[in-house]
């Protein structure tokens, strides 16, 4: 048994402690039913109650893994458009969030799928840095769906801008190094 100011007062009978608990006036709360012998603390259940579910607040207000943000393409976006989107998937991976690409296909678009898929690698590579994809790109009716998840923070790129423009560097080695002109 535990009193209300945290201190212990040893192991007592089920009854005696009830009765310690009626003549201080306050109730006798169960704390942990598996340790041996069972932890009981004499304390106001209201106010015990209260204490938990702010330290439960307290907890959710830390949580942000489980928050998905959703961006959204097109299989035509234009280059700036495309950029600023990115932008923001990183912020949101680097805020420890999940993002959900999502290309729509409206019309005619249905017919050449294989620039979609583009697009959203295009898009994935550019975001290797920050975060991977939980699973390969999927169409799912007149879309395409992808989910990714962001890296620890260990391995996640310390300044988003810089690694930015590391990324947009290694891309133009890469494709000037496939033309076979060097600069």
């Amino acid at each position: 048994v535990i009193d209300s100011d945290k201190k212990q007062l040893g192991v007592l009978p089920l009854g005696e402690a009830i009765n310690l608990a009626r003549s201080q006036g306050v109730d006798l709360v169960e704390i942990a039913p598996n340790a041996t012998p069972p932890v009981c603390r004499l304390v106001d259940f209201g106010k015990y109650r209260y204490e938990l579910a702010k330290q439960e607040k307290e907890a959710r207000k830390h949580q942000h893994a489980n928050k998905v943000k959703e961006v959204q393409l097109s299989p035509n976006i234009d280059p700036h458009d495309f950029g600023v989107k990115l932008q923001h998937a990183i912020n949101f991976l680097c805020e420890d969030m999940k993002v959900k690409i999502t290309l729509r296909f409206r019309g005619r678009e249905m017919a050449h799928k294989e620039f979609g898929f583009q697009q959203v690698e295009k898009f994935i590579a550019s975001l290797t840095l920050f975060g991977h994809p939980d699973a390969p790109a999927k169409l799912i009716g007149k879309g395409i769906n992808v989910m990714l998840s962001p890296l620890p923070r260990a391995k996640r790129a310390k300044n988003p801008r810089q690694a930015e423009r590391d990324a947009e560097l290694a891309a133009e080695r890469a494709a000037g190094g496939a033309n076979g002109s060097e600069s």
